[in-house]
């Protein structure tokens, strides 16, 4: 089995429905990995955490933060 992840990272136009722009570009993003021979497995979610910055003597360092990334995982068989 084989596995491949992708990052997914929805562009919302605000003055249209922003729900279903994500299920269309999410949805067009597992058709076309699905041409390719990749299945859809999940879409998960990755938080990582950002280290900080140290400016000189604390001055001008930026704090460290949390995020997290939305990751589309596939697979296939060889």
């Amino acid at each position: 089995m084989e596995y491949k992840v992708l990052p997914f990272i929805a562009s919302i136009d605000r003055s249209k429905e922003s729900t279903k722009q994500v299920a269309e570009q999410l949805e067009s993003l597992i058709q076309n990995q699905t041409v390719e021979g990749w299945n859809y497995e999940r879409l998960e979610s990755v938080s990582s955490y950002v280290q900080p910055t140290q400016g000189c003597f604390g001055f001008g360092g930026q704090q460290g933060y949390s995020t997290a990334h939305q990751m589309v995982v596939f697979s296939r068989n060889f």
